[in-house]
Order: structure tokens, then C-alpha cells, then sequence
């Protein structure tokens, strides 16, 4: 499933990365490092890292299952290694390390522009002031510009597994960090995140609205084969009416979702790797296949590769074009979705396009 190497084609590539989890790309020697600096001990449920190469071992662990769906019990799922991770952010240097490290790494896979996702609530609810981590993840935005040449602006996002009214209130603390008259312009839209089981996005309405009134762009998750799935992403189209849906490979069952994204022209933002590690290989991609020939508007995006056999967004690209046998042109078609399907400054925009137009699809 993962021998595979990046190609010069897609490693020279422009990228734009619209489905990332910030928090999903803290590795584990900076896990390490804050664990160490904070006190912090590193742990799942009774089982300690006292090692580094402890720790790097607990990262061999497949999280592909889901306890609530019959899954194991037995091994940390995603969200549990997930949280885990975010045991060491304690501070505001924290974040923006976190952040800034993130960030070096797409000026070394050629990713232009990114729109990360962040949440408030995984880290105020361990003690963590929110300005703490607004102001680390504020900090790296500007010098990542400054530093790396990498643009973002950022996605604030609602844990949708924890009560809609502490969400309702993370909102406000955040807001003054917002894209907003007067606020500080980190985080340009939000959405949600975490378990989406049983918490359909509809839950949610009166928090987007919120945002929405205040110019904010909306979008949503509705994973891959969850439970009630295509009633989420129904609610996605046609009741909250986000701009983008975050996975929802789901739509190719049933026809009126397909044709609701194509009539009021939301994208996907798509993490193939992440499906990949629950679906075999002759049944997912032709499903990418088959999106692509509907004409529906989607993008290659890495999602949380840390936990993701360190799979970041140019594997999930080469990925995409070695099993979908998808052309070098249509690969730049998919990267050229992403600018559009992207919430970035027109100039930003523009100077990505232009680098794409200068390439030559046939070098390599």
C-alpha cells in the first residue's frame, strides 16, 4: 500500500494544501522535544514512552479502526493517538513551533499556499489559554510568509464530539483572531472536526450561521464511511451550505448528491492515503476515478500524516496519479482545483496559476 516513491514530476509540483490537520502534523521528535521541556509524560491509557524509540514505535500502530463501528479496543484509534499528541502543547512557543515546523516542510515539498485546520477547545480544555495557541499559530502565519514563502490562512474548527455550546463559545473567545473589521486575520472560515459519529453537522447550524454572519467561509467534514454519512453530507448541501465539503467521497452513492455539489459547485477536499488504510486498492481509486469523470471539483490534500504512515500531501499526490493513471496534465488540473477551491488573496491565486502555466507536462 506504501511502496512508493515521489516522483520529480509531482515533487516539483506547486501545491496547495486545503485539508490539513495542524496538530496531525506534530512528529514525534518535536513531540519529543516539548515532552521534555514541558515535563510532560508521554502516554496512552497505562503504556509509557520512556524512550524516544519507545515513542517512535507507538507510531508503527495502523489507526484504522473504529471502536464505536465493532473496531478494536485494544490499540490507541486515531482521535486517542491524535489527542495524545497534544498532551505537550502547552505554551505559546509550543504552537508556533509546531506550526513553523509544519510550514518548512511545505517550502520543501513546493507547497505554496495552505489553509490549515486548528481547533481551541482539544487545549483550553487541559488548562491551555486560548491566546496562547492563537497568538503561536498568529506568529507563524506572518513568519512563514517572511521565512518559508508559504501564505495561509486558517480554519477554525468546532469539535463536533464535544457539547455545541462550548463550540459556540470557543468561537467568540477566538473571534477577535478572526478575518474580521478589527480582528487580527489568522483564521478565515471554520468547520468542524473530530469523531463524527452520531453528530451530524445540522448540530452545528446556528454556530455557522454565526460565523457566516461575520464574512466567514464554511466547510465541513462528512468522513468516508461513517455512520449516516449521506445524510451528512445532504445537510452539507443542501441545509447548512457550506462552500466546500472536507472528505465526502460518499456522494457516488446516490445521485442527488452528486448533483447538488455540481449544481451549487462545492469541491472536496480529498486525503486518498486516509481512505487507502481502510479500503483496498481496486475498490478506492476507481471511486477517485469515477468522481473525476462525473466532473466533480476535488483536491489532494494529506489530512493528518503523522498518524498516516507519514503520507503528507506530495505521497497522497503520487498515490493519486500511479493508481488512478491520471496524466501529468490532469495532475495540474487537480492542483489548479485547489487554488480555486482555495479561500487565498486573488494575487496569491494568480501567482500560483502562473507558475502552473509555465510548466511543461511532457519533460519529465
Amino acid at each position: 500500500m506504501d511502496s512508493f516513491t515521489i516522483s520529480p514530476f509531482i515533487a516539483d509540483l506547486p501545491k496547495v494544501e486545503l485539508h490539513i490537520h495542524i496538530e496531525g502534523t506534530l512528529q514525534p521528535a518535536l513531540r519529543w522535544k516539548l515532552a521534555q521541556r514541558n515535563q510532560v509524560p508521554l502516554r496512552w491509557r497505562d503504556q509509557e514512552y520512556n524512550t524516544f524509540e519507545e515513542l517512535v514505535e507507538s507510531y508503527h500502530v495502523t489507526y484504522n479502526h473504529r471502536p464505536e463501528q465493532g473496531g478494536r479496543k485494544d490499540v490507541p484509534t486515531f482521535l486517542e493517538a491524535y489527542f495524545a499528541g497534544c498532551e505537550v502543547l502547552l505554551e505559546e512557543d509550543d504552537f508556533y513551533e509546531l506550526a513553523m515546523e509544519y510550514l518548512e516542510r511545505c517550502q520543501d515539498m513546493n507547497v505554496r499556499y495552505v489553509e490549515p485546520f486548528f481547533d481551541i477547545q482539544a487545549h483550553t480544555r487541559r488548562g491551555v489559554k486560548a491566546e496562547d495557541v492563537l497568538n503561536g499559530y498568529a506568529r507563524a502565519q506572518k513568519d512563514g510568509v517572511r521565512k518559508f514563502g508559504v501564505h495561509s490562512n486558517w480554519i477554525f474548527c468546532f469539535l463536533r464530539d464535544e457539547p455545541v455550546e462550548d463550540g459556540e463559545k470557543a468561537y467568540e473567545t477566538a473571534r477577535p483572531w478572526a478575518r474580521i473589521k478589527g480582528g487580527k486575520g489568522l483564521f478565515h472560515a471554520v468547520g468542524l472536526a473530530s469523531n463524527a459519529y452520531e453528530r451530524p453537522p445540522s448540530l452545528f447550524k446556528r454556530a455557522f450561521e454565526r460565523a457566516r454572519k461575520d464574512g466567514l467561509h464554511t466547510t465541513t467534514h462528512c468522513d468516508f464511511g461513517q455512520k449516516d454519512t449521506h445524510e451528512h453530507i445532504r445537510q452539507a448541501i443542501f441545509d447548512l451550505g457550506v462552500e466546500r465539503i472536507d472528505h465526502g467521497l460518499d456522494v457516488l452513492d446516490r445521485d442527488e448528491l452528486i448533483e447538488g455539489l455540481l449544481e451549487k459547485d462545492i469541491g472536496l477536499t480529498l486525503c486518498p492515503h486516509a481512505y487507502h488504510r481502510r479500503t483496498a486498492t481496486e475498490v478506492l481509486f476507481p471511486k477517485l476515478r469515477e468522481l473525476l469523470d462525473e466532473g466533480v471539483k476535488f483536491c489532494i490534500n494529506s489530512d493528518d500524516p503523522v498518524y498516516m504512515h507519514n503520507v503528507w500531501i506530495d505521497g497522497n499526490m503520487e498515490k493519486m496519479m500511479q493508481y488512478c493513471k491520471l496524466t501529468r496534465e490532469e495532475m495540474v488540473g487537480l492542483v489548479r482545483n485547489s487554488i480555486d477551491m482555495s479561500w487565498a488573496e486573488d494575487r496569491v491565486k494568480k501567482f500560483i496559476h502562473a507558475e502552473l502555466d509555465s510548466i511543461d507536462v511532457g519533460i519529465y
